[in-house]
């Protein structure tokens, strides 16, 4: 079991679960983060601290897609290990609909 960064990162991308993961297996994008499979301890205490929910057990069902995104673009994305500010506009793009379609990217973070 891994543990998944899901579509409602995206646009919002609160980083407190960076702040958390003991094993630092975050990756960030543009709009988003999220979780190489492979490194994550499957500790859980990322779930909690995301105040958009976005992140998920990989045993909930339909989650594919995303464990698939997930494995596919962490190792190409550069590591996070400090929280920084999220978007200000982030509490607005929190809980909409079809953010991946319309505002996924695959560009690596914007990080210091």
């Amino acid at each position: 079991m891994t543990y998944v960064v899901t579509e409602n990162c995206i646009k919002c991308k609160y980083m407190d679960c960076v702040e958390v993961c003991p094993v630092d297996c975050f990756y960030e994008g543009e709009n988003m983060l999220v979780i190489h499979p492979d490194e994550c301890i499957d500790c859980g205490v990322c779930e909690p601290e995301c105040p958009a929910e976005a992140i998920k057990p990989d045993t909930e069902p339909g989650l594919e897609q995303w464990l698939k995104l997930n494995a596919d673009l962490s190792p190409n994305w550069p590591n996070i290990t400090v929280k920084r500010e999220a978007p200000a506009d982030a509490k607005e793009w929190d809980g909409k609909p079809n953010k991946f379609k319309d505002h996924f990217s695959d560009k690596p973070g914007q990080g210091d």
